[in-house]
């Protein structure tokens, strides 16, 4: 309500006051625009969503720990399953092969034992310990034959006077020999005409001529024989004694 001294009177401001309010009333204006743009919320930039495959879904209600292990349990496949019992093959020389089945921890003795090898298997070249383990083929064979000493070449050896390549009981060949020297003045037809460079026909003539002048006294004596020269008598000179 208005006082009763100031009913009925009219308030001038007069120009001055007029131009102060309307001032005054410009700054309000400014103010209020001012604190309204300043409380107005300015954009931030939004950090980027990670998508939905990278991100592991979330469930309403965190698991207990008996149902995180329980699947677990069930992932295990069930053709992953220990066999209860090993299948092995034994052949070869035994009287009960083919398949034979054995239980778990089982080894090579045990096999044998159930399929009875023969007399002449060869049995040293298994470990009888071992373990089996399933899908195992055992093989018995025979024992592998022992080297021997065996003779290059075939000859007939003399006695008295053995062939320069005949081999020795060890198997090694014998070094070559030298050969027997012919005595002139004991030397029968087929004795001389082993000698090199004397023919059946010389042979007679060497015989021949021991008849006509007795024993041969010297080698050199040769070369009176005919068909006896200089060069076949050095030939002789290793071969022949008196």
């Amino acid at each position: 309500m208005v006082p009763e001294r100031f009913r009925g009177t009219r308030w001038d401001p007069g120009p001055r006051g007029v131009l102060v309010i309307a001032a005054l009333g410009v700054l309000a204006i400014l103010v209020a625009g001012y604190v309204s743009l300043r409380e107005k919320p300015v954009s931030q930039p939004v950090p980027p969503i990670a998508s939905l495959s990278e991100t592991a879904p979330v469930d309403q209600e965190s698991p207990s720990p008996q149902a995180a292990v329980a699947p677990t349990a069930t992932a295990v496949p069930t053709g992953a399953a220990t066999p209860s019992e090993l299948v092995v093959s034994v052949v070869g020389l035994v009287e009960h092969g083919g398949l034979r089945r054995f239980p778990l921890g089982a080894r090579v003795a045990d096999a044998l034992r159930a399929a009875a090898p023969r007399p002449d298997a060869d049995l040293s070249a298994l470990n009888l310990a071992q373990p089996l383990t399933d899908g195992d083929q055992i093989v018995i064979g025979r024992p592998a034959p022992r080297p021997t000493t065996q003779l290059v070449g075939t000859t007939i050896v003399n006695s008295a006077h053995p062939a320069a390549d005949s081999p020795s009981p060890s198997g090694i060949p014998r070094p070559p020999s030298t050969p027997a020297k012919v005595n002139l003045n004991t030397a029968t037809e087929s004795d001389l005409d082993g000698l090199p460079g004397i023919g059946p026909v010389t042979a007679r003539a060497i015989l021949t001529w021991r008849g006509s002048h007795g024993r041969f006294t010297s080698i050199d004596q040769l070369t009176e024989i005919q068909g006896i020269g200089h060069s076949r008598l050095i030939r002789l000179r290793d071969r022949v004694t008196v």
